[in-house]
C-alpha cells in the first residue's frame, strides 16, 4: 500500500496543469541580464543627446554656482540679481562711451596716410566732415591741420612717417603751455584712428578750438626740433 501511494502522489505531481515550482536564479547573473536587457536601444530611444545632456550639465552647474553666490550674498539671491544688473549697466555705459572695440590702438602708425597738402587743406576737408556728421573723419583731419600747421610754421620739421604722439611731444617743445592739450588731441586721434573709438561734435569742437588757439600762440623760441 505504500508503495502504491508513492506511485499516486509521482503520478499527480507530472499531470499537466499543476503549478510548477519557482525558478530560482542567483543575484548576480540575474543583474548582469538585467543591464544586458535595458542596454538594448529600445529603451533609449527617447533619451536626450549628447549636446543635451551637456547643456543639462551646464544649466545645473550654473544653478549651483548662483545659489552658492546667493547665500554668501548679502539680501540673498535678490542682492545677486541686483549686483548682475549694475554690472550689466555698467558695461553698457562704458560700451557706450568708448563705442565698439575693433582694434587695438598703436600710436605707432604715421600720421599722414596721403600726399603732402597744406594746413589749410586739411581744415577745409575737416570741416567738410563735421558738417556731413562724420565725425570720426573730422577729427583726423584737423589733427593733420594741427600738425601741418606747425610744419608750415616751422616749428615742426616735416618729416615722414611721424605719428600723432610725436608730433605732439616735438610741438611742446616750443608751445609748453599747451603740451596737455597737445597730448590729449594725439590720444584722441589715436583712439579714433586705431582705437575704435566714436568721435562727437564735442570732441571735434575741441580739436578745431585748439587749433585755432595754436595759430594765435606765439612760440617759445628753443631752436630747431631734433
Amino acid at each position: 500500500m505504500a508503495a502504491r501511494g508513492d506511485l499516486i502522489t509521482h503520478t499527480t505531481a507530472l499531470l499537466p496543469g499543476q503549478p510548477t515550482p519557482p525558478v530560482t536564479t542567483p543575484r548576480e547573473p540575474a543583474r548582469e541580464a538585467a543591464e544586458r536587457e535595458l542596454s538594448k536601444q529600445l529603451y533609449h530611444q527617447d533619451d536626450p543627446g549628447l549636446l543635451q545632456r551637456a547643456l543639462d550639465r551646464f544649466w545645473e552647474w550654473v544653478g549651483d554656482l548662483f545659489d552658492r553666490a546667493g547665500s554668501a550674498t548679502p539680501g540673498g539671491t535678490l542682492g545677486l540679481a541686483a549686483v548682475a544688473v549694475l554690472a550689466v549697466l555698467a558695461l553698457a555705459a562704458l560700451w557706450w562711451r568708448l563705442g565698439t572695440p575693433r582694434r587695438t590702438a598703436t600710436g605707432g602708425a604715421a600720421l599722414f596716410d596721403d600726399g603732402p597738402a597744406s594746413a589749410d587743406d586739411h581744415r577745409t576737408a575737416a570741416d567738410a566732415h563735421a558738417a556731413a556728421g562724420r565725425w570720426n573723419d573730422a577729427v583726423r583731419e584737423r589733427m593733420r591741420a594741427i600738425v601741418r600747421s606747425l610744419e608750415e610754421r616751422t616749428l615742426l620739421d616735416p618729416r615722414p612717417g611721424r605719428t600723432a604722439d610725436e608730433a605732439a611731444a616735438e610741438a611742446a617743445r616750443s608751445l609748453p603751455g599747451h603740451a596737455a592739450d597737445l597730448r590729449a588731441a594725439a590720444r584722441t586721434f589715436d583712439d579714433v584712428t586705431y582705437g575704435g573709438r566714436t568721435a562727437d561734435a564735442e570732441i571735434y569742437a575741441r580739436l578745431r578750438t585748439l587749433d585755432l588757439t595754436l595759430t594765435r600762440t606765439k612760440p617759445l623760441l628753443t631752436g630747431p626740433p631734433a
